[in-house]
């Protein structure tokens, strides 16, 4: 689960709503004289006209565009039995598929149902926890459509969007939205934070998870990845720039590289006189609880009680700015660090290894 507030897990739903049949009511029919008018205008026999007609159509291509490419999730874990449904899309036209890393971690076999009805087989290529999106390759070889990734640094608030899924199990469903707002962040269960999030009030199911969020233009601009249980219209998707970046690595190596520096640490209020003695002019540094032993922060002279206030010279006002120091290009660079130690302000210099997963 996301901390911080109450968020459901897409994947975790199994069983769609029950459906219940209805007798169909009985027609009403209209003479030609009572035709319905609308605004002061008659109905055209080419439907409405006007801006509504504009928007669908804008709707309907950009589904007609992507909707081929999208597909459903089936993970199945050590149970053998179905765990939940999810979405993804195709991203090249050699069968490969993103989809959200919470779909399908721990997964021991992933079923594909394609656009058109048919199944494949699908096994990970990578996946990053942390971002919560994951790469999975079709092994049913063959020629697939492949979507086009959008600029989501151009998207605005108000701006019209698509989300194309299969919420519990009813494949190729349709919502509409907008942009809620853009550079969002939550923090996911394993305490990173998931940054540059699209907020969205285009409706999102379990099963939506791993479908794309696309623009008026047919461009995946997001995929979503998550909504806050109890609230209206509070849905988000990790932006396309973010999922070019972390696929590209997924496709290469299989995973995320990132920095390691080895501390425990957290986000504390400076104390009036230690910043006017130490010149600072934040309120807030980074807190090192305690420093493995080995490790690069260890070898540096880190200590368990320093607070670190400045990462290559830019305040450091929390974790997320160390650990959004600790990208892949900070693996074997020496990293400068601005330490307030009793009351002294020291620069201390580490070089992060790449951090390993458990």
């Amino acid at each position: 689960m996301l901390k911080g507030r109450k968020y459901l897990r897409f994947a975790e739903a199994r069983r769609g709503p029950r459906q219940i049949a209805r007798p169909s009511p009985t027609p009403i029919v209209l003479p030609p004289e009572a035709a319905p008018v609308f605004l002061g205008r008659p109905r055209t026999p080419h439907g409405d006209d006007g801006l509504m007609d504009a928007y669908s159509q804008a709707v309907v291509r950009a589904v007609e565009t992507v909707a081929p490419s999208v597909v459903r999730v089936n993970p199945m874990r050590e149970n053998s039995e179905p765990d939940g449904v999810g979405s993804g899309f195709i991203v090249s036209a050699d069968g490969l598929i993103l989809t959200n890393s919470h779909v399908v971690h721990d997964a021991v076999e992933i079923g594909i149902v394609l656009h058109d009805g048919s199944s494949s087989p699908a096994r990970l290529v990578g996946e990053d926890v942390d971002t919560d999106l994951a790469i999975l390759k079709l092994e049913r070889p063959g020629r697939y459509p492949a979507v086009r990734l959008g600029d989501s640094k151009r998207l605005k608030p108000g701006q019209l969007v698509i989300a194309i899924g299969a919420p519990l199990g009813f494949q190729a469903t349709v919502t509409t939205g907008v942009i809620s707002a853009v550079g969002r962040s939550l923090r996911g269960e394993n305490g990173w934070l998931i940054e540059d999030l699209i907020q969205t009030d285009a409706a999102l199911n379990p099963g939506n998870s791993g479908g794309p969020l696309v623009n008026s233009v047919g461009e995946v601009v997001g995929v979503a990845t998550a909504i806050i249980v109890g609230a209206q219209g509070l849905c988000f998707a990790i932006a396309s720039n973010t999922v070019s970046l972390v696929m590209q690595q997924l496709i290469s190596h299989g995973r995320i590289r990132r920095g390691h520096i080895g501390v425990i640490a957290q986000q504390a209020p400076i104390p009036e006189g230690v910043a006017i003695s130490a010149g600072l002019d934040q309120s807030h540094g980074v807190w090192v609880a305690d420093v493995e032993r080995p490790s690069p922060a260890a070898q540096a002279g880190v200590a368990a009680g320093d607070l670190i206030v400045s990462i290559d010279g830019k305040p450091a006002t929390g974790l997320d700015d160390l650990l959004r120091s600790l990208d892949h290009h900070a693996i074997g660079r020496p990293m400068e660090l601005g330490v307030v130690r009793a009351g002294q302000r020291l620069t201390l210099h580490v070089t992060a290894c790449e951090r390993r997963r458990a």
